[in-house]
């Protein structure tokens, strides 16, 4: 693999004083001399010319990858007015900080349910010899290797626990555990890429438009579900307290069936979804 060299280039501005010394000298020597003589200061004219070529600007958060003639010299990240070989290319590349949003993609999870997700990736270019050299376009790779990296995660877990025991790893409730997961696949795979990535978040998350409405039939389900069971759950204890209550002060001395009539009336009273309408009842309960 092609890792970044560092390369030492000249200050632009030295170069600059120093050859236009040198073309002034050469046009000097060449007016001045006669005959042959003309021959060395013309020559070193043109060379002097041709090192005019040699120079290029480096803005900030920005490098020049350069090459001699198709071989790799190294990268140049100095900022400013620089000088090297004229016979250098160069090649400009960006290490800033940038983000790749990918669309809504339509995968199944691991339950096989169609579901649409999206994420965002920060990323930024830290060896510029692999992203120049290793792969042909650095740019378009990372864009299909983040949503292939995506798409195998929705495809590795579920959207939500649907045995509800709350231990198993989903894309619906586990955010901060799945970006890590997504952020190590996605890195993984642009490493040889020369790209780092920093920080991967899932941007959109929700069921495929077709199985929507029963999935949301089904949360309202488990939804009243759950807060049936802790009505029931407070009412029982509700109704145990009232017992030993009554038992401890003595108020009234209750059978087994009795009991059974109190509890039976107490928890549709505490239970029912409408309000209950009391019968005073004026004669012996048997």
């Amino acid at each position: 693999m092609t890792t970044e060299i560092p390369v030492k280039s000249l200050s632009g501005f030295t170069q600059l004083i120093v050859l236009l010394v040198l073309q002034i000298a050469t046009i000097v020597g060449i007016g001045e001399l006669h005959g042959g003589y003309k021959v060395l200061p013309l020559l070193a004219a043109i060379a002097v010319f041709i090192c005019w070529f040699g120079f290029y600007k480096v803005g900030p958060n920005q490098a020049k990858v350069l090459q001699l003639f198709g071989r790799y010299i190294g990268t140049d990240r100095n900022t400013g007015l620089r000088w090297a070989n004229p016979f250098y290319g160069h090649q400009k590349i960006s290490l800033r900080v940038r983000n790749f949003e990918s669309g809504k993609l339509k995968v199944n999870d691991a339950n096989g349910n169609p579901i649409e997700i999206g994420a965002v990736i920060v990323w930024r270019v830290v060896d510029t010899a692999e992203a120049m050299f290793e792969v042909d376009n650095y740019e378009n790779y990372v864009n299909i290797q983040s949503e292939s990296a995506l798409r195998n995660l929705a495809t590795s877990y579920p959207y939500e626990d649907h045995g509800d025991d709350g231990k198993s790893l989903t894309l619906r409730s586990n955010g901060n555990d799945i970006a890590h997961k997504l952020k190590a696949e996605v890195h993984e795979r642009l490493q040889k890429a020369g790209v780092e990535v920093m920080e991967a978040r899932l941007s959109h998350l929700a069921y495929a438009p077709e199985i929507a409405q029963a999935m949301l039939q089904r949360q309202q389900a488990s939804a009243i579900l759950g807060a049936r069971k802790i009505i029931v759950q407070g009412a029982v204890s509700i109704v145990h307290a009232a017992l030993e209550q009554l038992k401890t002060m003595e108020v009234v001395e209750l059978d087994a069936e009795r009991k059974a009539a109190m509890v039976s009336n107490l928890l549709v009273v505490l239970c029912g979804d409408q309000r209950a309408s009391p019968v005073i009842n004026t004669g012996s309960l048997y």
